[in-house]
C-alpha cells in the first residue's frame, strides 16, 4: 500500500538549495503545495552533519533563503575580523533552518518528510516505519544535483593500514589524547579550518604536516561583503584585471595584487580555483604550516608512513591523520533546470547558490512555460581550476544579465541580501557605490571579452 501525497511539487532534499526554492516558491505562488523529502532528520543538509567548529565562510546574510535573515545583518564587533559581516556557526545555521522549516509547514501548503528515502517516480518511504509515499501529479525537484560530500560521511579517499590512526575532522572535537603530531589530508576549505582550528588550540605549527595536492586561491574574505560599494568595488577590480590578463593564471597574480587573491604559499602557484573566502588572520596562521606535503594524493597511510605514488613520506610513528579529503563542490555538468524530468536548481551567477535557488523558486512561481523559464534563468557552474573560473565568470555573467533583463526579477533580486550585488534604495545614491558601479560599467565589457579568450581551450 502506498499513502497518496496530493501536492503540486516533491522538493527531494532540505539542503540550503531545496529550502531556498521552497520559500521563494510558496511566498509568489499562494497556491503551491509542496513535500520535501530528505533522508537526514531536519532542514539544513550537510550542516546538520557538519564539524563542530566550522563557520560559514561568507557573510551570514549571502547564506539561507530569501525570506529570513541568517543572523541579524550586523558587523563583527570583535576578534580578528572586527568590522567585517557577522558569519554563522554550524549550530546557528541548523537553527535558523528549523525555524524557517518551522514556518513553511505552519502555513499548511508545506509538509516535510524526514528520515526517508526517495525512490524515483516520484515515489519515497520513510526509513523508520517502512510507510511508503506516492506524489503523483507532482513536479519534481531534484535539490541534490550539487549536494556536496563531507569527510563525515565519505570514506577517506586513501587506504588504512593497520594500526594507522585515521578521524574524520568532525572526531577531532573529542579527542581525548594529545597525539605527537597531526597529519591534514586535504586542500580545500575543510583543511584550511582545519589547520586553522589546530593552531588555535595551541597545537606547535611544528607540529602538522599539510598534504596539499593542489595549493588553493582563496577569495579575501574582506572583499566578499553585503555592502554594495565593497562588492561592486571587488567585481570592477575583477574586470579589471581580466581585462589586462595573458592567461587565467594572470588573472589570479592581478588579483592577488590588488589583495583580492590570496595564497598561502607565496612561492607555489596555485591550480585549484574553488575560491572559497579567507581572512587576512587566518592566512597568516596557516602560513606558520612549514611542512607541506605536494606529491599528488596519499594512497595509503601506515603507522609512521604517508604513501605516495612516487614514494613515502615518514612521519612520527604517533601521529593522527585528520581526513579533510571529501570532495566538496561537485562539478556534474549543468543541464537545463527546468526539463520534462524534473526542476533542477543550480546557480544563476556566479557562486552564491542560494541566491541561486531562490531564483529558480520565484521563476518557477511567476512564469507559466517552462522555455521562457529558461531563457531568464540560466545554470552557471562551479569553478576549479583558473580555466575554469574563468568559463564561470563568462557563464555566469551570461545568466545575470539575462536574468536582470527582466524588469520584475530584478526588482525582486534587488530585495533579497542573498542577492551580492543589491543596491539597496538607501545606498543608491551613496558616492562610493556610484563610483563603484561607474568603475564596473566602464570594465565589466572588457573584462568578459577578455575571459571569453581566456576560457577557450588552446
Amino acid at each position: 500500500m502506498e499513502s497518496i501525497v496530493g501536492v503540486d511539487y516533491l522538493v527531494v532534499g532540505a539542503g540550503a538549495m531545496g529550502m531556498a526554492f521552497v520559500d521563494a516558491l510558496v511566498a509568489a505562488d499562494e497556491d503551491a503545495s509542496v513535500a520535501i523529502v530528505d533522508r537526514r532528520h531536519g532542514a539544513g543538509g550537510h550542516w546538520l552533519d557538519a564539524y563542530g567548529f566550522v563557520r560559514l565562510h561568507q557573510a551570514s546574510a549571502f547564506y539561507g533563503v530569501a525570506s529570513t535573515l541568517l543572523g541579524e545583518g550586523r558587523l563583527q564587533a570583535n576578534g580578528p575580523e572586527r568590522g567585517l559581516h557577522e558569519r554563522a556557526t554550524a549550530n546557528e545555521v541548523c537553527a535558523y533552518y528549523d525555524r524557517v522549516l518551522s514556518r513553511l509547514t505552519a502555513t499548511g501548503r508545506v509538509e516535510f518528510h524526514g528520515r526517508s528515502e526517495y525512490l524515483g517516480e516520484r515515489r519515497f518511504a520513510s526509513l523508520l516505519s517502512g510507510t511508503r509515499f506516492h506524489a503523483p501529479r507532482a513536479r519534481l525537484v531534484d535539490a541534490r544535483y550539487l549536494a556536496p560530500d563531507i569527510p563525515f560521511l565519505t570514506p577517506p579517499p586513501f587506504a588504512v593500514e593497520e594500526a594507522a590512526q585515521v578521524v574524520t575532522v568532525n572526531e577531532l572535537v573529542r579527542l581525548d589524547r594529545a597525539p605527537r603530531h597531526y597529519v591534514v589530508v586535504g586542500a580545500g576549505k575543510t583543511g584550511t579550518d582545519t589547520c586553522v582550528w589546530l593552531l588555535q588550540q595551541g597545537v606547535d605549527p611544528n607540529a602538522i604536516t599539510w598534504v596539499r595536492p593542489r595549493d588553493p586561491w582563496m577569495l579575501n574574505r574582506a572583499f566578499v561583503q553585503p555592502d554594495p560599494a565593497i562588492f561592486l568595488a571587488m567585481a570592477a577590480d575583477t574586470m579589471a584585471a581580466a581585462a589586462a590578463a595573458t592567461s587565467p593564471d594572470d588573472v589570479f597574480l592581478r588579483l592577488e595584487d590588488a589583495g583580492i587573491m590570496l595564497r598561502i604559499d607565496p612561492t607555489v602557484l596555485p591550480t585549484m580555483a574553488k575560491t572559497p573566502t579567507l581572512a587576512a588572520w587566518e592566512l597568516a596562521l596557516v602560513r606558520t604550516i612549514d611542512d607541506a606535503v605536494r606529491r599528488g594524493h596519499v594512497r595509503s597511510v601506515a603507522p609512521g608512513r604517508l604513501r605516495f605514488a612516487d614514494g613515502d613520506v615518514r612521519v612520527p610513528s604517533d601521529t593522527l591523520v585528520v581526513h579533510c579529503a571529501a570532495e566538496g563542490l561537485k562539478y556534474p555538468g549543468l543541464r537545463p533546470i527546468w526539463s520534462p524530468d524534473a526542476i533542477t536548481p543550480q546557480p544563476v551567477r556566479v557562486g552564491f547558490p542560494c541566491f541561486g535557488a531562490a531564483i529558480v523558486g520565484h521563476v518557477e512561481a511567476t512564469r507559466d512555460d517552462d522555455t521562457e523559464k529558461n531563457r531568464v534563468c540560466r545554470p552557471s557552474p562551479f569553478s576549479n581550476t583558473p580555466a575554469d573560473w574563468a568559463a564561470m565568470q563568462v557563464i555566469g555573467g551570461e545568466a545575470s544579465l539575462a536574468m536582470t533583463s527582466e524588469p520584475d526579477l530584478r526588482a525582486w533580486a534587488n530585495e533579497t541580501p542573498l542577492n551580492p550585488v543589491r543596491i539597496p534604495a538607501d545606498r543608491a545614491a551613496d558616492p562610493a557605490v556610484v563610483e563603484a558601479r561607474e568603475r564596473l560599467k566602464q570594465n565589466i565589457a572588457p573584462g568578459r571579452a577578455r575571459l571569453l579568450e581566456l576560457a577557450r581551450p588552446a
